[in-house]
């Protein structure tokens, strides 16, 4: 679907609009944002910097003073305002105060009572830190992160808000990287422990992106748009660094991401070229094609091609750039039609 300020230069070009009402044609189209907008966009970013204050606070608060305060202080100070975070997010969805002032149908982006279980979901990993320090509990770092995830699952649920799920998505990452570096699990019967991770962080972003996908049909807050991004980078970058291992014949056991790559590149173009149109997505493959082509040429070229290669490699670089630029160009003009 085409944007507004596409179709407002479609117009234009087209001639349907004089050139003496393009100015009021751009400020009936809103592309300009208003005082209220830029009120509200405000009123959020301070209610987020607020909340992201008051929390890091609570952690450096403890931290500074640690061997001041008893562990029944510290204990009590991260739960006091854990227990805060929550009564405000109950507050908030009590009054019902909404984001733009509308309730639609039970299903409202309360903006307040997101900030409010976010700052809580944040806590509860400050919580769970404070617990293992003070106990030294002897536990795998992967086990904080992962317990961190299990816990604060319920709250993603009920919040239903996509930075509090990248931000659960983020911590299972961390978590599988940590495990898989340190024990390989199940990809460690056939893979050393930095392939292994690649692959996991690979395998979790590449299933999420698919349910997100999936899931952005039924539900409207899994809407498309930066979550999605994120989600094909952290597929697309620990598969690349993979394919990148294997031409650089660093890592024996990366021969099984030359199958992958392929699949998982035409499966990039179908979904994001048919089935949902996403220029950024297949920029990102393009983007991705021609890191693994220059690394591919660099490694024959430079280590075997003597001083020469690099003037073929940079001419190698300009043209795969030139043919990028100019398919995403003509998808851009097939995609604003």
């Amino acid at each position: 679907m085409a944007s507004i300020r596409r179709e407002l230069v479609a117009l234009i070009e087209r001639g349907a609009i004089p050139w003496e009402q393009v100015s009021r044609a751009v400020a009936l189209s809103g592309l300009h944002p208003s005082g209220r907008a830029w009120g509200l966009f405000l009123d959020r970013l301070l209610l987020w910097l607020g909340m992201l204050a008051l929390t890091c606070a609570v952690l450096f608060l403890v931290a500074y003073n640690w061997s001041e305060m008893a562990r029944w202080l510290r204990f009590g100070l991260v739960q006091a305002a854990l227990v805060a975070s929550i009564g405000v997010y109950w507050w908030a969805e009590g009054r019902g105060v909404v984001d733009d002032g509308v309730v639609d149908e039970g299903i409202a982006e309360n903006i307040v009572a997101r900030a409010a279980l976010t700052a809580a979901s944040l806590l509860l990993g400050v919580l769970l830190a404070l617990f293992g320090q003070v106990y030294q509990t002897g536990a795998d770092p992967w086990q904080l992160f992962f317990f961190w995830a299990v816990l604060m699952l319920p709250w993603a649920v009920v919040a239903r808000f996509d930075a509090l799920w990248i931000l659960w998505l983020g911590l299972l990452n961390l978590s599988l990287a940590l495990y898989l570096r340190t024990w390989g699990g199940a990809f460690g019967i056939l893979f050393a422990s930095d392939v292994a991770t690649l692959w996991g962080v690979f395998a979790l972003n590449t299933v999420a992106l698919m349910l997100w996908e999936l899931g952005a049909r039924r539900w409207r807050w899994l809407s498309p748009g930066w979550t999605t991004c994120l989600l094909a980078l952290g597929s697309g970058i620990p598969l690349t660094l993979l394919m990148l291992n294997f031409i650089l014949d660093e890592w024996a056991d990366v021969s099984a991401a030359v199958l992958v790559y392929p699949l998982w590149l035409a499966a990039l173009y179908f979904v994001y070229r048919h089935w949902r149109p996403d220029l950024f997505m297949l920029a990102g493959g393009c983007l991705s094609v021609i890191v693994v082509l220059t690394t591919f040429f660099g490694r024959h070229l430079l280590w075997h091609g003597g001083p020469g290669g690099f003037l073929l490699l940079s001419m190698a670089v300009l043209a795969l750039g030139a043919m990028a630029v100019f398919w995403l160009k003509r998808l851009n003009v097939e995609m604003s039609a």
